[in-house]
């Protein structure tokens, strides 16, 4: 496993062990066991997963992640922390760099953000910038649904664009937080927003963002 993709893996995976699989999350209506039969189904059952995007697929998916978090906690967690069967495509270095990287930071922070007293994360540069790319790849999808026009900065000036529009938002901040805010997470993101005031209040009520 590639080098980000494998330490994001292994801190999520020791966040849910520390917390029990009660813990609460970012993702409305999961608890820590729900998240963890999530990450763990997205890998191993690619025959269900596109539930999350195929809605025909939904209640296949709904399925088999009942079935999953059915299983003793401590099984889940060492299926996340192993990484997935040698069949499965995450199983590729490309395509776990490509896919997970993203994938289990949101989530690590779906946790951590969602306990009494977190703190922000200490993140290297190099980390940083791949996030900044991914972001940048991925930002007109995950902003489809923005109800305004919205620009993403990084406080070194660096800019994408989330959604096309008027008036604009322009989000300045790490590229960290901005992928949290992006991926929905408006509420937790360290994040400053500059524009017209009635569009920076349903900015950050937007229920669409994300993918």
């Amino acid at each position: 496993m590639s080098t980000h993709a494998k330490r994001e893996r292994l801190l999520l995976a020791d966040l849910l062990e520390t917390v029990g699989p009660e813990a609460p999350t970012l993702c409305e209506g999961w608890n820590t066991r729900d998240l963890a039969a999530h990450v763990v189904v997205r890998e191993r059952r690619l025959d269900a997963a596109g539930g999350v995007v195929v809605k025909q697929l939904a209640s296949r998916l709904e399925r088999v992640m009942a079935e999953f978090a059915d299983k003793p906690y401590e099984e889940l967690i060492q299926l996340l922390r192993t990484g997935p069967p040698r069949f499965s495509p995450f199983s590729l270095k490309q395509v776990d760099e490509a896919s997970n990287v993203v994938e289990f930071y949101v989530h690590t922070e779906d946790v951590r953000r969602a306990q009494p007293g977190w703190t922000p994360r200490e993140l290297d540069a190099v980390f940083q910038d791949a996030l900044w790319s991914r972001l940048d790849r991925t930002a007109k999808l995950m902003g489809r649904g923005a109800p305004t026009g919205v620009v993403l900065r990084r406080p070194d000036g660096r800019t994408t664009v989330l959604n096309k529009g008027t008036p604009v938002v322009t989000v300045t901040g790490e590229p960290s937080e901005l992928l949290m805010f992006a991926f929905g997470r408006q509420g937790v993101a360290d994040v400053e927003l500059d524009g017209d005031k009635d569009a920076i209040t349903r900015l950050h009520e937007a229920k669409q963002l994300g993918i």
